[in-house]
């Protein structure tokens, strides 16, 4: 019997980690539809997507200091709110581009890091224009002003033609909300004057706009996260979840009310305004949930608390290197910190979501790329 159970242990072993591979493999090796390049990645957002633009800004909300970065390139704290690589990372080693995506402001960028591609996204950053001033961070309104910075550039070394279709071909990846919510919504309460559904109306136009400059200059092709369910992240949990730090279910149904807008909106656009391009609405919320409520079906052990610290509270200034309790394995966790995933639960993520979105992004809703 023994033997019967420890094979059976090896057999369950080696699915996962083929079921492992697999992402990796849907990561790495993405096939374009023919006729089609992606010449870079352009990113805008929050922490998620942040590479280290916070590094060079007076702000307590960085993460350029261990733990954070514990995996990532020999240990290298870059300024990513994880342990390692994050979204916009996973999406240009998918699209064969370069294995990282830079921050804009990183001092060190060459020509060929601009020409494919980098981050203006700020950790602390939303919709909401009040989101980043809270924190001193770069809103969307300034990371569009580096955007047009950036544009004149990539002018300066490939010159007008590479420029436009550096505009036109590439991806831009758009990852903003949580923070509203989080933060700016229920924390500190300064929309107080907003009930939940002005407030995500105001999240929605912020969306808007950014997508509508955009296209304006002349980007075609347009990703855009939905909010996570952020009531389940562990640090709202810590703080409204109650004694048994339950999901905050209040904050989730915000998020859910702010997703279905978000998606009608983007349906509008598709159908009525971006006739030269596409914008896609990328379901994170059900997939990030669905890790969340089941854990070990994907090779996680916690999913209620974070790697860093205790992982209940502890994020930015608050996970650092003195603190005694951050464990051996993140890859055991969903979360690093009590706001962000961990390396391995993006790649989790990842693989499906582009295998779910993929044809849809580049040959349109209901069609096949061949």
């Amino acid at each position: 019997m023994a033997s019967s159970s420890s094979s059976a242990n090896i057999i369950r072993c080696s699915i996962f980690l083929c079921c492992i591979l697999v992402q990796v493999v849907q990561i790495t090796a993405i096939k374009l539809p023919p006729n089609v390049r992606v010449p870079a990645v352009l990113v805008f957002g929050d922490s998620i997507v942040d590479p280290g633009n916070n590094n060079h800004l007076v702000s307590l909300v960085k993460a350029n200091f261990p733990p954070y970065g514990r995996d990532f390139m020999g240990g290298t704290p870059s300024g990513r709110f994880s342990n390692g690589l994050i979204p916009s990372d996973l999406l240009v080693k998918a699209l064969g581009i370069k294995d990282v995506l830079p921050a804009y402001l990183d001092p060190s960028l060459g020509p060929d890091d601009l020409l494919t591609g980098v981050s203006f996204a700020s950790g602390g950053a939303g919709y909401d224009p009040l989101t980043a001033k809270i924190v001193s961070v770069l809103g969307l309104a300034k990371q569009m002003e580096l955007f047009k910075e950036y544009l004149a550039k990539v002018t300066a070394i490939g010159g007008e033609e590479k420029t436009k279709s550096i505009i036109s071909e590439s991806v831009y990846l758009i990852v903003a909300g949580s923070d509203d919510l989080a933060n700016t919504y229920f924390t500190s309460q300064l929309r107080s004057n907003y009930d939940v559904p002005a407030y995500t109306d105001l999240m929605v136009q912020g969306a808007t706009n950014i997508l509508q400059e955009l296209y304006d200059i002349g980007a075609r092709r347009f990703a855009v996260f939905s909010a996570p369910p952020i009531g389940c992240v562990p640090s709202q949990r810590t703080l409204a979840g109650g004694k048994e730090r339950n999901c905050a279910e209040t904050y989730n149904q915000a998020a859910q009310m702010f997703n279905s807008k978000l998606s009608s909106s983007l349906d509008n656009l598709n159908a009525n305004k971006f006739v030269h391009g596409r914008v896609v609405y990328v379901d994170i919320y059900n997939p990030l949930q669905d890790v969340i409520n089941r854990p070990s079906h994907y090779g996680f052990e916690e999913a209620s608390k974070g790697c860093c610290g205790t992982g209940k509270i502890e994020t930015v200034v608050l996970c650092n290197d003195l603190n005694p309790f951050t464990c051996d394995d993140p890859s055991k966790y969903v979360f690093w910190d009590s706001y962000h995933p961990t390396e391995r639960a993006y790649q989790s993520l990842f693989g499906p979501i582009i295998k779910k979105y993929f044809n849809e992004f580049f040959c349109g809703s209901g069609t096949t790329c061949s």
